[in-house]
């Protein structure tokens, strides 16, 4: 299994629009950032973790040419608004899948009302194979996933567990139940936004308190903001087997 990181930033993106603040200035490559996003391939299949407003950007960047299907952590528009931008792959493919909770998909209709249409539908809309996922295992042709249900302050939202790698973003409260999920992984994906405190998102402190309980061989942290810091200088910060995760990081499992 190959694990590309198409975007790791927090919903504005790094740097942010006129913006002066040093990291926002900063020439190095991986203190710029995308909207957080993963791509996850094993065999011949290709599968995208959300599809942000950097959707586009993000699949030429990364030479993708067909994906079998796209999964939905949540409905906030940072991980949804690209969903547009599948039409390439549409034209291609034909139908292409989605995996989302219920409410996800309620949230998707009503924004892309125009591709959900059943009358009328105007030409060169793309079409969607809707599965809805619920807390429990679903298929995605020969594996197994694992939904882990965790809390974006008060929202409900899904993370991943692929056999020994899980991915979860946008986590500010994990319940012990769904911790249990989490044992014995190779490699686990959290997010980190800052050092302060914030209502809905982990900060640093936090995640790695989480990442200490749950062991994994490695850890990387995503979904990071401008205000952690410059991407050097926090990742010397870090624990041995924790890494800040940078936009075209590749990890094989």
């Amino acid at each position: 299994m190959k694990i590309t990181f198409l975007g790791t930033g927090t919903s504005q993106g790094i740097p942010i629009i006129g913006s002066t603040h040093p990291v926002c200035l900063s020439k190095n490559p991986k203190d710029k950032r995308l909207r957080v996003s993963i791509l996850v391939e094993w065999d011949d299949y290709t599968y995208v973790i959300d599809c942000g407003p950097d959707f586009r950007q993000q699949m030429l960047r990364a030479n993708v040419n067909k994906i079998d299907g796209i999964i939905f952590t949540h409905e906030h528009a940072d991980h949804t608004a690209g969903l547009d931008d599948i039409r390439p792959f549409f034209f291609r493919q034909g139908d292409i899948p989605i995996y989302a909770h219920k409410r996800v998909v309620e949230q998707l209709k009503q924004r892309f009302a125009y591709i959900f249409a059943t009358e009328n539908k105007y030409p060169g809309v793309p079409n969607l194979q809707v599965n809805e996922i619920e807390n429990k295992p679903f298929k995605l042709n020969n594996l197994e996933v694992l939904p882990v249900e965790v809390f974006h302050h008060k929202l409900q939202v899904f993370g991943f567990r692929f056999n020994n790698f899980a991915y979860l973003t946008d986590v500010k409260t994990i319940p012990d139940e769904e911790m249990e999920k989490l044992k014995n992984l190779d490699v686990l994906v959290i997010n980190a936004l800052r050092e302060e405190t914030h209502i809905s998102h982990l900060n640093l402190e936090e995640a790695l308190q989480i990442i200490n309980t749950l062991q994994p061989k490695k850890a990387y942290l995503t979904h990071i903001s401008h205000l952690l810091g410059f991407h050097e200088e926090v990742q010397q910060k870090l624990p041995k087997n924790v890494f800040l995760a940078y936009d075209e990081l590749q990890i094989k499992l």
